[in-house]
């Protein structure tokens, strides 16, 4: 049998993001009763870009809030249809991300951006 080998894997280079970059994909928290018990796992909840990829928002809570970034999870939450004056209408569909910290760290969302 042949040997096939394998071609050197090309480390991925990661892109760095401007602070404007990471206020455009961390559009706001998620401040509910949900998102405040997953805090007691290590996790935040933010309102993201409904276009951005789950590095770039793992790069902008790391770059924006100083901490260690474990895992992100995504969710697409479809825009409700809804009656404004009789008239139909939908709203717009929002994108939500779910972030696991590292043990020990913990985003203060009372309080500024570092």
């Amino acid at each position: 049998m042949s040997e096939t080998t394998t071609a050197p894997k090309t480390p991925k280079v990661k892109k760095q993001l401007s602070r404007e970059a990471m206020y455009n994909i961390i559009r706001s928290p998620v401040i509910t009763e949900k998102a405040t018990r997953l805090s007691e796992f290590g996790q935040v909840s933010f309102r993201v870009a409904i276009d951005a990829t789950k590095p770039e928002i793992k790069a902008a809570i790391e770059g924006l809030f100083g901490v260690k970034v474990l895992g992100v999870n995504t969710l697409v939450q479809k825009g409700k249809t809804k009656r404004f004056k009789g008239r139909p209408g939908v709203r717009s569909d929002v994108k939500k991300a779910i972030v696991k910290l590292a043990a020990g760290q913990t985003i203060d969302l009372s309080s500024s951006l570092a």
